[in-house]
């Protein structure tokens, strides 16, 4: 026998997302928060984009049967402890998507992308009701900004008082647990979630640093792998906020605009 014969795989996290060239958001933010978390990342790319620190200059989908291709490759063969969901693009590529979590039997983040921080859109109008009406019914918890609350529900939210409300109408979509993310607001950045009856809100240092591209997919991505790890949502959550707040701090700059958060923060961070 040999020595490695022992070895444990990590637990496993598949992302189902876009590609960023800049390498701060998308599938590659998803991997090294995976990483760094202690999981074994793999992903279904749904869309290449060309982006860097200034926005996002062009995406294009991949056809749907390459999306369910390789669901199908990594479902039927290593399977999953929790599924990441991200950039989806087009109505045929969120249904898509929909039909294979439908079936999953892993825990599933949903982060609704609809726009990049530069206000790049990143899902095509008539795709937002495949987002409402078969994506969302799939998520143990879905992650929208205050923009993608409105653009899910039409409520919109001007200060803290709002966010309940806002997590009723996600909630209402279907997840089994709503996180609205407030970090948009006036004053002290405040997280709701909510299953319906239980209500945490999490809140964090704001820090004055612009080098915050890439934090949805690095939140959705952190949570994804605490389930990975056998959390329950709250404390999920609770561990994934504190991991982005600590990548937050440690943003750095890239290019000419809006530079990554640091995923690998706690690893050169003496404490």
């Amino acid at each position: 026998m040999t020595q490695n014969a022992a070895v444990q795989a990590p637990p496993l996290v598949l992302t189902i997302a876009g590609s960023d060239s800049g390498g701060g958001a998308g599938i590659q933010a998803d991997l090294k928060t995976m990483l760094a978390l202690g999981t074994h990342g793999m992903s279904v790319i749904a869309a290449v984009t060309a982006q860097n620190s200034l926005g996002v200059q062009g995406y294009w989908e991949l056809p749907p049967e390459a999306v369910r291709a390789q669901l199908d490759s990594v479902l039927s063969d290593i399977g999953t402890h929790a599924i990441k969901t991200g950039m989806l693009a087009s109505t045929a590529l969120v249904e898509t998507v929909a039909e294979v979590l439908a079936d999953a039997d892993a825990p599933v983040v949903v982060d609704p992308v609809g726009v990049s921080k530069h206000g790049d859109t990143l899902l095509a109008g008539d795709a937002v009701d495949a987002v409402r009406t078969a994506l969302l019914p799939t998520a143990t918890v879905v992650t929208p900004n205050l923009w993608e609350v409105e653009q899910l529900t039409g409520v919109k939210v001007v200060d803290e008082s709002g966010m309940r409300e806002a997590a009723e109408a996600i909630k209402a979509l279907g997840p089994q647990w709503a996180l609205i993310k407030g970090g948009h607001l006036p004053g002290e950045p405040a997280d709701l979630l909510f299953d319906g009856t239980q209500e945490y809100r999490f809140t964090a240092r704001r820090y004055d640093n612009r080098h915050t591209h890439g934090t949805g997919c690095t939140l959705a991505s952190a949570i994804a792998s605490y389930l990975a790890h056998g959390e329950d949502v709250p404390t999920a959550v609770e561990k994934a906020k504190e991991y982005v707040t600590g990548a937050i701090a440690a943003g750095f700059p890239l290019g000419s605009g809006i530079g990554p958060v640091d995923h690998g923060w706690h690893l050169h961070t003496h404490h």
